[in-house]
């Protein structure tokens, strides 16, 4: 990522505080157990650690580590029975998931060797798992159960909480990084008209106003002819270029993108939203030419950077490729009746990482319904499973997920310079088009390699937003 930022997920375990005295062989049981699970947190978040509680003045003590740090997530493992006053106290004042890992560390009883200690140390951590989630539901706490077992490996379980420090990384992003517009949405495109202090209020994302004139200059003061050869160089490997590209051909581009890049770490950007509606001579012709394949090379370092200043469909770009490595802009390009097949994709910037094969890039003397010619860039999607992520807002600006999977096939493409995919619903061509329809997105949509609807509900779950499935 060319801007990186950390999730910050909260990590306690919770036991009941009356064994111990008991049982004292459960106090180094439940450390092993604790410092074993810390383990299964993927290095890619930072562990906020609230310890081993066991009493209701250790739970506030971890609540007031996990409201310091702005934890993204907490991750709750269940040693043993415990009563819900070691959990509630830790999350109360946090409007963020609670996950209860319910982590069992044997995977059967032996039921003639088994003692009290053994049993409440080793084979009891589902017992207080609906009494965790009951008061969760009391105190309005969004939250989500795993249920595995320690003893050799459990790679659902694992794979489930990587899953979430995934999700947990899309608010960070969301949080930490700002988001740019440059000038203002296609005009009478009102599906992507938005509030931006209400999308501040509801997810986190802060908005940067930037006009074009600005951007025109934005490489005037770049002098490191070293930088700018390197990063034609990248143009270079990362495009093919109609009728043959040179490093002196890609040098203006090359110069731009280094300053867009210099820009976006200044500015602490992670979603570029951009529409230019001018007359595109001079500087601004020379910029819009180029624009596509610049902000293409943005979208590969991690900043999704959406055409016709969509910023909506810039999130979902950001969530496919903080949680797929793919954000690719889409949209309903056109229906094959006869293959039952929907052709799907966009023109503008693109992932290079969704491409199967070298982009292309080709000049166009009108880029169409727009201002201006020049580059437009094509990518090759992925053959095989695909996810498309679109984000709405009600009619009181809540934000919706509209998810859908299938699958790419196949077949031919159209050749103009635009990248598309032939993708196979499950539920039909018309039928998709139907549903999809219905659920009332903006008609931009992310798409990403893979299948990726069960991360996205927990990113939803985290942003508090509801989903709709279209088909899977």
């Amino acid at each position: 990522m060319l801007v990186e930022t950390k999730a910050r997920v909260g990590v306690f375990a919770i036991a009941l505080g009356a064994y111990l005295p008991q049982f004292p062989s459960l106090v180094p049981e439940f450390e092993g157990q604790y410092a074993d699970f810390k383990k299964r947190i993927p290095d890619t978040v930072e562990l906020i650690d609230g310890g081993l509680v066991t009493t209701k003045e250790l739970a506030a003590a971890a609540g007031d580590r996990f409201r310091a740090a702005d934890v993204d997530l907490v991750i709750l493992q269940l040693l043993t029975y415990a009563t819900s006053y070691n959990m509630l106290p830790a999350v109360r004042d946090l409007d963020v998931p609670v996950v209860l890992v319910n982590l069992q560390k044997k995977r059967a009883p032996d039921y003639e060797h088994t003692d009290t200690a053994t049993w409440l140390g080793t084979l009891y951590a589902c017992g207080a798992v609906g009494e965790m989630v009951a008061d969760l539901e009391r105190a309005g706490k969004r939250h989500a159960v795993i249920t595995g077992v320690a003893e050799g490996g459990d790679p659902h379980a694992q794979a489930e909480i990587e899953d979430w420090c995934k999700a947990a990384q899309v608010r960070r992003r969301f949080r930490d990084l700002n988001l740019a517009q440059i000038g203002r949405p296609y005009p009478g495109m009102m599906d992507l008209y938005i509030d931006e202090t209400n999308l501040y209020h509801r997810m986190g994302v802060y908005t940067k106003q930037f006009d074009w004139e600005k951007m025109w200059a934005i490489a005037d003061d770049i002098t490191d002819e070293t930088a700018v050869r390197t990063k034609a160089q990248d143009i270079l490997d990362t495009f093919d270029i109609e009728g043959g590209g040179t490093i002196e051909k890609v040098w203006d581009m090359a110069k731009y993108v280094v300053a867009f890049e210099r820009w976006v770490k200044d500015e602490r950007l992670g979603f570029v939203a951009s529409h230019y509606d001018g007359f595109a001579q001079g500087k601004a012709g020379v910029l819009d030419s180029m624009l596509i394949p610049a902000f293409s090379m943005l979208i590969k370092q991690g900043v999704a950077c959406a055409v016709e200043g969509d910023i909506k469909v810039a999130m979902a770009m950001s969530i496919l490729k903080t949680i797929a490595g793919t954000g690719q802009l889409s949209e309903m390009y056109s229906i094959d009746f006869d293959q039952d097949i929907c052709i799907i994709g966009h023109s503008g910037s693109g992932d290079a990482d969704i491409s199967e094969k070298k982009p292309t890039m080709k000049i166009v003397p009108v880029f169409h319904g727009k201002t201006g010619g020049g580059y437009l860039t094509q990518f090759y999607p992925h053959l095989g499973p695909v996810t498309y992520l679109g984000i709405t807002q009600d009619r009181d600006g809540h934000f919706k997920f509209v998810v859908a999977e299938g699958v790419n096939e196949p077949g031919p493409i159209f050749t103009f310079g635009d990248t598309n995919m032939r993708t196979r619903f499950t539920c039909g061509a018309r039928e998709f088009c139907d549903r999809w329809s219905e659920a009332g997105p903006t008609h931009h949509m992310a798409a990403a390699s893979g299948k990726h609807i069960d991360t996205i509900l927990k990113v939803a779950k985290i942003f508090n937003v509801p989903v709709d499935i279209v088909t899977r």
